[in-house]
C-alpha cells in the first residue's frame, strides 16, 4: 500500500468485536481470568491494554519492524531502550543529542555504572576510534537536535555489525513516513510520539520499535517491569494523529523548506541549518536515507543579546518547549531543549545562545515570513 494508506489501514484500524474504524479508549486497569492455569490475552493494563497494542502494532507496522512498545513519554522510550545495557558496558552516542538523552546517561545510567563517550557519528572513523572492548550499543540521532546535521545510518550500522554491537536510532525528527532507520539495519528505533506523530500538542507519548525477537523480548520486560506505558487515551490520540501524519508533513516540510531558503537570505541571519538547504554537507547522505527533508530547522543570530530579544519579540511562531505540533514553535535550546547539557559542552557543539530552533506548522507561509521578519527587524533596533 502507499503511505497515505499504510496509515489510515495499517491492520491495526478495526476493532474486532463491533468493526469500529476508531479502535476504542479501553479503559481498563483489570481485566476478568477465565483460567487461573492459562494466561489470557489480556490481564492487567500494565502488561497490555487493547488500544496501546493497537498503537503498538501500528508503529511496528509503519517502521518496518515487529515489535512495537508505546510508553508514557519520549524519554521513557529512550530511558527503556537504554536500559538494554547492563553495568559495566559502554555505550557511544553522538555529541549534539537532545539534551534530555544527554541528561539520562550523564545523570542517570551512569549511577548503574553504564560508561558512554559523546562522539561525531558523521565522522566513521570517529566512531570506531571510540569503540572499546566494553562498547556494546550506538545511539544515533539524524538529523541531529538541535542543528540538524547528518548521520550516514548503513556506515554506521555496518561497523556496529562488525565489533558486535547494537544501534539504537531517534527518528523523532523524520517519523516512518520520511525515514525507516531498521530497513536500513537499526536494531531499536525511538520516538518522542509528543511531537510529529501526535501532532497536536495535545499529548505526551514515546514509542519504541524493534525487528529483533531477542531485543523485543528484553524490551518487554522492560515496560512491564518499571511500568512507564503510555494510557489507553493518550494511545488513542496519538493512533489518530498518525493518521494524518503524511498530509500535516507533506504541507509543514513544504513550509520549512521555503522559510530555509528565505532565513538563509535574510541579512541579519547568520546561517541556517537545515538538510533541504543546497549548502547543508550532509544532504547528500540524508538524501540517500530519507524521503524528505522534515519540518525542523534551526539558524543562528548575530549573538545571544539578539536572540533573546528575537524570541521576545515575536508572535507567530510561538515561544515553547516542543516541536512537531500544527502551531510553528520556536524553541531557546541554551535554556530549554539543552539547558541540561553544560556550558562548556554546548559550546564546542556550537550550540550557543545566538541559536534558535523552529518547528514549522501549518500556518501560511506569507503569514510565518511578516511574524519572522517583524521579529528580526525588532531584534536590531535599540
Amino acid at each position: 500500500m502507499d503511505w497515505e494508506t499504510r496509515l489510515i489501514h495499517s491492520g491495526f484500524d478495526i476493532e474486532e468485536h463491533t468493526g469500529a474504524v476508531s479502535i476504542p479508549i479501553y479503559q481498563a486497569s483489570t481485566y476478568r481470568q477465565t483460567s487461573v492455569d492459562e494466561a489470557a490475552r489480556y490481564e492487567y493494563g500494565r502488561s497490555g491494554n487493547p488500544t496501546r497494542n493497537a498503537l503498538e502494532g501500528t508503529m511496528a507496522v509503519l517502521e518496518g519492524g515487529s515489535h512495537g512498545f508505546a510508553f508514557s513519554s519520549g524519554m521513557a522510550a529512550i530511558s527503556s531502550a537504554l536500559s538494554l545495557l547492563k553495568t559495566g558496558e559502554h555505550i557511544l552516542v553522538c555529541r549534539d543529542v537532545y539534551g534530555g538523552t544527554y541528561r539520562a546517561l550523564t545523570a542517570l545510567f551512569s549511577r548503574f555504572g553504564i560508561s558512554n563517550t559523546f562522539v561525531d557519528t558523521t565522522d566513521i572513523l570517529a566512531i570506531r576510534a571510540a569503540i572499546r572492548p566494553d562498547t556494546k550499543a550506538l545511539f544515533l540521532e539524524t538529523p541531529s537536535n538541535p542543528l540538524l546535521r547528518i548521520t550516514d545510518l548503513r556506515a554506521c550500522v555496518n561497523l556496529a555489525r562488525e565489533h558486535g554491537l547494537f544501534t539504537i536510532a531517534d527518528n523523532t525528527f523524520m517519523t516512518p513516513y520520511l525515514q525507516r532507520p531498521l530497513e536500513l539495519g537499526v536494531d531499536v528505533v525511538v520516538h518522542s510520539a509528543t511531537k510529529f506523530l501526535g501532532g497536536h500538542s495535545d499529548v505526551i507519548a514515546g514509542v519504541a520499535v524493534t525487528a529483533n525477537e531477542q531485543l523485543a523480548g528484553t524490551l518487554r520486560m522492560i515496560q512491564t517491569t518499571f511500568g512507564a506505558v503510555l494510557g489507553p487515551l493518550d494511545s488513542w490520540l496519538v493512533s489518530r494523529g498518525i493518521k494524518t501524519l503524511k498530509v500535516r508533513m507533506d504541507a509543514q516540510q513544504e513550509t520549512a523548506g521555503k522559510l530555509a531558503e528565505w532565513l538563509a537570505a535574510n541579512p541579519l541571519v547568520k546561517q541556517v541549518h537545515y538538510p533541504g538547504l543546497a549548502k547543508h554537507p550532509g544532504r547528500d547522505t540524508h538524501s540517500s536515507q530519507s524521503g524528505g527533508f522534515g519540518c525542523v530547522l534551526s539558524f543562528t543570530l548575530a549573538d545571544g543579546v539578539q536572540a533573546r530579544k528575537f524570541l521576545k519579540c515575536v508572535r507567530i511562531p510561538i515561544l515553547a518547549v516542543s516541536l512537531g505540533g500544527v502551531e510553528s514553535i520556536l524553541t531557546y535550546p541554551v535554556t530549554m531543549s539543552h539547558a541540561s547539557m553544560p556550558r562548556e559542552c554546548r559550546e564546542e557543539l556550537n550550540v550557543r545562545d545566538s541559536l534558535v530552533r523552529l518547528s514549522v506548522g501549518l500556518e501560511a507561509l506569507a503569514d510565518l515570513k511578516e511574524g519572522l521578519d517583524r521579529a528580526l527587524r525588532e531584534s536590531v533596533t535599540d
